[in-house]
């Protein structure tokens, strides 16, 4: 708390009478900007283009203007007081918050394994890393997918077990790992991880290292288990994240897979102005999302709300789905995302065991860790705690830490001693601390009905 008043007495202080505009000129840019990136996602041509120069031309002139008033010492000095404010908030937070290692237990090591492998992924790292050879030194027989002719995983680790097996792993992508982790969790066998896709968003949350792929078959001679929970869409397996709205449609393009960025700007305008794609409507629990733009259902909660997905899992073994669900109507949400970040009302976050998507088609998008495919709705998203055995090794990175996000009042708190219980219900002492067992309850369980009418061609572009 002390930061932050130091904080607001450089500004006032140190501007004098000009002290106030620091902060607003500030709020008023970081505001512009994110209106102007709502502008050149949903426009083409003259207007996108007007909105990308609003985008980086906000904050420059905010800076201009503190060089050319001389208010810079001030701006400078207040945001790196408040940028130490932040980081001892989110250190006070994580001493309460952090949670528990996910419980592992020592096993005898596996004597027959096989570990499928994907040539193709993460751009060769199978050749690259020299994964077979490794592999196959440690005893583990190794089936590569012919990428000519390539052929079910699932199916392969089948017949893998059916010729004695005791142990399956995936040189792979996400999508490649979830479908051979199904067939491991049918028959109860452990499950290696080996990161040889492009993201490994699953080994990463492991705490494996995805940097060098060939360190995660020291799970072979040496290695523990994880319990961890496996997803479940339509009877279709997943590991990270099943996707719905503007994602899920934008990665059915043929073109995304080598010009992503050109395909998404292609399709976002039409898809964020409701003129193209289904109209969804989610319902979590007593939770329901009107025709949201893009719904994200995770296996397991993400630490921060985060609709593109990049965040980190404090654990896999919580028992419950995570699902964000975004909206923004126009430019004065947009800017309202962009001060508030996941604290904005275009923003739901909700934890359950059960996610049902109906739409007003009779089938519709979806990308499942990744993989685009269609499926018949409504589509219902579940969850099986603690079916899946992974063995990783015992020596690992770890988990990255994802720091939480800072709740001022809990700070408040916090500084006057004052007892505090979580917004969403939870015990400060207990926050994230969760057995294998147990779930979390359902975050903001308010309904959430939103239905505006989709602005037509005219209207954008008058906007």
């Amino acid at each position: 708390m002390l930061l932050v008043v130091g904080a607001a007495l450089v500004v006032t202080v140190g501007a004098g009478s000009g002290g106030w505009l620091v902060l607003v000129a500030g709020l008023v840019g970081l505001a512009v900007a994110g209106a102007g990136l709502w502008w050149a996602l949903t426009h083409r041509r003259v207007g996108r283009l007007l909105g990308a120069l609003l985008a980086v031309g906000a904050p420059v002139g905010v800076i201009v203007m503190y060089a050319a008033s001389g208010l810079w010492p001030a701006a400078v000095g207040g945001l790196s007081l408040w940028a130490a404010a932040l980081a001892s908030a989110r250190s006070a937070l994580r001493k309460l918050r952090r949670p528990r290692a996910m419980r592992t237990r020592r096993t005898l090591r596996p004597r027959r394994p096989v570990l499928i492998m994907n040539p193709r992924s993460g751009g060769g790292k199978v050749e690259r890393h020299d994964l077979v050879t490794r592999a196959e030194t440690l005893g583990c027989r190794v089936i590569l997918i012919d990428p000519d002719n390539p052929t079910d995983p699932g199916m392969e680790a089948t017949r893998a077990l059916a010729a004695g097996a005791d142990c399956l792993g995936v040189a792979g992508g996400d999508g490649t790992q979830a479908l051979v982790a199904a067939v491991a969790a049918a028959h109860g066998v452990p499950f290696l991880v080996v990161p040889a896709g492009t993201r490994n968003h699953f080994a990463m949350d492991l705490g494996l290292d995805r940097t060098d792929p060939v360190r995660s078959l020291d799970a072979l001679t040496d290695g523990v288990e994880l319990r961890v929970d496996l997803g479940d869409v339509d009877g279709r397996p997943f590991v990270n994240t099943v996707s719905f709205g503007a994602y899920a449609e934008i990665v059915q393009s043929p073109e995304y897979r080598d010009a992503k960025t050109a395909t998404a700007l292609e399709h976002l305008p039409d898809l964020l102005a409701g003129e193209a794609g289904a109209t969804l409507d989610v319902r979590v629990d007593d939770t329901v999302l009107h025709d949201p733009q893009a719904v994200l259902v995770s296996n397991n909660p993400y630490a921060r709300a985060d609709p593109l997905g990049g965040g980190r899992r404090p654990r896999l073994d919580s028992g419950t789905l995570g699902v964000i669900g975004i909206r923004v109507e126009g430019a004065a949400q947009a800017a309202e995302l962009a001060l508030r970040g996941e604290r904005a009302g275009s923003i739901t976050a909700v934890t359950s065991r059960r996610v049902d998507v109906a739409a007003d088609q009779d089938r519709i998008p979806v990308a499942v860790d990744g993989e685009a495919l269609v499926l018949p709705t409504p589509v219902v998203c579940t969850l099986r705690p603690g079916v899946l055995r992974v063995r990783v090794p015992r020596r690992r990175p770890g988990a990255t830490y994802a720091p939480p996000s800072v709740d001022w009042r809990h700070i408040v708190d916090l500084a006057f001693n004052r007892p505090w219980r979580d917004p969403d219900g939870e015990d400060p002492q207990d926050a994230g601390v969760i057995a294998p067992s147990e779930s979390r309850p359902a975050r903001r369980t308010t309904t959430v009905e939103r239905r505006a009418p989709a602005p037509s061609s005219k209207e954008a572009g008058d906007a």
